[in-house]
């Protein structure tokens, strides 16, 4: 490695933030950027490992050692082309993947692991500003049509590698940009969306085509999409949000967690934030605010962070976030061992700009008033019993506990259950595992139907953009080996194996 002494001398230290009472005035990132020494110290303290565990802990399988050395030196290109090699859009992911790598970091068993979702930001970064990010237009096309249905993380990914391969694709997006939820669902506070915007053109030029307000199923026949591509990829996403079925849930107030987020992206991006509403299923939309209000969000993951963050923006009177199970504990325990992932309590930007937070709490009951409209819930806490490896399997509730708090919002923030049957899926006729999911195979992605294939959250379920990513490179391949008998794409489980 660059220096073998790097994680002796340097400790681990994160870029800067702007001060909460500046950034809760606007939508933009408020993240700095190392200075180049402080770069060039954090990727001295990647190791020389034997075995570098980071590679497995990426489901993208970054080729993490080999681009900390290059940027030590200083080698932008290097660095920039061992990145690209395994990730198509590090722009995203060292911006909102919680860096599983991370927990896989040897250096991590005794010390502040290596801060590799920072420094593949700045790589990429520092790439485009050196003007060594251009298009990468195929030399040879195949001649072969392909509709990846989505635009997602899982989708573009699809798409990117698709038509690196040679194919011409074509990417159907039913909302009125690309980018599905890094668009439409995470907060620009997080993710600013010329990112986005700035991929798009890449890809554009590169020859993929975007085709927006395309709701394949609905406003685009499925018919034509099977008579003029020779093979489909569904990348839809998961977007059936999970619900909480207790008496009062048809008051005024009671929202999910995409509506309200879905709308200040439209909001900040000078768009109507009702325009295109309703594309989701069973879901009654209208403009919503959380200024003056006591907000609940209930949900302790990053949909419930980006509600945090967004409520106290608008102005929120309060935000409390309520979570189910109990509060993790601080650190890896004898029950979560290096280098598994571990479930530990985790305490965002948003968090720090101001909240409530309560674990093992169970919602009872939505209270209203007379004119229908939100005005308290009725809270229980729990007891939580765990199993022998300590993980928490079955509650109680603890007597007299029971309570009543004010609230003129609630935000449904709880995840997502399955894909939208409604149109294409349904249309379609393809198979649904026993959770709702597209079934494709894990290794192979094909569907029941020939010629179909799935991939990220439509597919795996709720999961993490690295995720989506790395199915939408591995369904890209199998695309390609199905259509021309074998492929040059690259392949996660080869690199490892290469490694």
């Amino acid at each position: 490695m660059g220096k073998p002494t790097g994680f002796i001398e340097f400790t681990r230290e994160l870029p800067g933030k702007k001060p909460v009472a500046e950034r809760l005035n606007h939508y933009r990132e408020f993240v700095d950027r190392y200075s180049e020494n402080k770069l060039n110290n954090q990727a001295a303290r990647c190791m020389n490992c034997g075995v570098p565990f980071c590679h497995h802990g990426c489901p993208l399988g970054n080729i993490i050692p080999e681009f900390n050395d290059a940027i030590f030196r200083q080698s932008w290109e290097e660095a920039y082309d061992i990145l690209r090699s395994t990730n198509n859009f590090p722009e995203f992911t060292g911006r909102i993947c919680p860096a599983p790598c991370e927990s896989s970091c040897v250096l991590g068993i005794n010390q502040p692991p290596v801060a590799i979702e920072e420094i593949e930001k700045h790589i990429i970064e520092i790439a485009f500003d050196k003007g060594l990010v251009n298009a990468r237009k195929p030399n040879i096309r195949s001649g072969k049509k392909i509709a990846v249905i989505g635009s997602g993380p899982a989708g573009l990914a699809a798409a990117a590698q698709l038509n690196y391969a040679g194919h011409l694709v074509t990417v159907f997006e039913r909302d009125d940009a690309p980018g599905g939820l890094l668009r439409y669902g995470i907060p620009d506070f997080k993710l600013e969306k010329w990112v986005i915007d700035r991929r798009i053109k890449l890809m554009e030029e590169e020859g993929v085509i975007f085709r927006c307000h395309a709701n394949v199923g609905v406003n685009i026949s499925l018919n034509d999409i099977l008579r003029e591509f020779h093979s489909i990829v569904l990348a839809g996403g998961s977007t059936v949000p999970r619900d909480l079925a207790i008496p009062g849930r048809e008051l005024n107030g009671i929202h999910y967690a995409m509506q309200f987020l879905k709308q200040q992206n439209k909001r900040v991006a000078g768009l109507d934030p009702l325009a295109n509403a309703g594309l989701e299923s069973n879901i009654v939309y209208k403009e919503l605010s959380a200024k003056g209000k006591n907000v609940i969000v209930i949900g302790g993951g990053d949909t419930g962070s980006d509600c945090v963050g967004t409520s106290n923006r608008h102005g929120a009177k309060s935000v409390t976030q309520f979570e189910l199970l109990p509060k993790p504990p601080g650190d890896r325990t004898t029950f979560m061992p290096w280098p598994t992932y571990p479930i530990i309590l985790k305490t965002s930007s948003s968090h720090e700009e101001g909240v409530e937070r309560h674990w093992a709490i169970a919602t009872k009951e939505f209270m209203g008033d007379e004119k229908g409209n939100l005005k308290a819930l009725k809270l229980v806490d729990l007891e939580w019993k765990f199993t022998e490896d300590g993980r928490p399997a079955q509650f109680v509730e603890r007597p007299g506990s029971e309570r009543e708090i004010p609230a003129e919002m609630v935000l449904l923030a709880m995840g997502f259950v399955k894909p939208q049957p409604e149109g294409l899926i349904n249309e379609l006729g393809v198979e649904l595992d026993e959770r709702g999911n597209v079934k494709a195979g894990e290794k192979e992605f094909h569907t029941n139907i020939s010629r179909v294939f799935a991939c990220g959250d439509m597919r795996r379920g709720q999961s993490l953009v690295v995720w989506a990513i790395s199915e939408g490179r591995e369904c890209a391949r199998k695309v390609d080996l199905y259509l021309m008998g074998e492929s040059l794409l690259e392949s996660k489980d080869a690199n490892l194996i290469a490694l």
